[in-house]
């Protein structure tokens, strides 16, 4: 079955979504994502405040297959982070792009946003899987 794209968001390669929401970037993980990690059973959120650069480490998520890394798709600081994930890491399996959300980042640079995939274009990549 093919996976669902959110046609709202932009895709990195690594298979992070974001939603601009004003100067916050809204992160998570994109349905393939989640779908190859299989059950979620822990998120390990980062502190609000951290410094994040794109492409480095934001994250890391524990599944019942593997502890895979989640980079940051922009540059930024960290405003919030999902809470419901501490009791319910679940939700990045069952809405990856609503209540699966991971954390909210204040961008430094919103133009880091242009190199990212549209909705269409990570749809091509997923086809070369």
């Amino acid at each position: 079955m093919p996976s669902k794209v959110d046609k709202g968001a932009r895709y990195s390669k690594t298979h992070e979504w974001v939603r601009v929401e004003g100067k916050e970037a809204v992160v998570g993980v994109s349905d393939y994502a989640q779908d190859k990690l299989s059950d979620v059973v822990f998120v390990d959120v980062p502190a609000v405040g951290k410094q994040v650069k794109k492409d480095g480490v934001l994250l890391v998520i524990e599944s019942v297959k593997a502890a895979e890394d989640v980079f940051s798709p922009v540059s930024g600081s960290v405003s919030a982070v999902n809470a419901a994930l501490q009791a319910n890491p679940e939700l990045v399996n069952t809405d990856p792009y609503g209540k699966g959300w991971l954390v909210r980042i204040a961008m430094t640079d919103p133009k880091e946003v242009d190199s990212l995939m549209d909705a269409d274009a990570y749809e091509k990549h997923l086809e070369t899987l």
